[in-house]
């Protein structure tokens, strides 16, 4: 799988990323955590209408690698879970910024996301 780093999306160093609609923010893995995971045989996600702060374990993500927690990387409520990924983790390798999303989030503080990277800032880290 290639390496995408997709320019319209906001990226943490935990190798989530954030797509911006509005006041919603949809959280996912990058290809990269994908790339490193291997073959994603389980995802274990909250339920809709749970409230996150920032950093909170909000589930893991398990291949036949390794199991991983994934961290809300703002805080907000759970509007939606992508039930898709649950019932088949496959979707997440085959695609992490389209069908692969893992949950949409209320953004209840827009200052959290200054701590977010650039595409090019997250290239650069991840490939020196």
């Amino acid at each position: 799988m290639a390496l995408e780093y997709p320019e319209d999306l906001k990226y943490l160093d935990s190798h989530e990323y954030l797509r911006i609609e509005g006041d919603t923010v949809v959280v996912g893995v990058t290809s990269y955590a994908v790339d490193q995971l291997g073959d994603i045989v389980f995802v274990a996600l909250p339920e809709q209408g749970e409230v996150l702060s920032r950093g909170d374990s909000f589930g893991s993500i398990e291949s036949v690698k390794a199991v991983e927690e994934l961290y809300a990387p703002i805080s907000g409520k759970v509007l939606a879970v992508n039930d898709k990924v649950v019932d088949d983790p496959t979707i997440i390798g085959a695609d992490p910024y389209g069908d692969g999303w893992l949950l949409k989030i209320s953004l209840a503080d827009a200052e959290e996301l200054e701590d977010t990277i650039s595409s090019e800032e997250y290239k650069e880290r991840i490939e020196g």
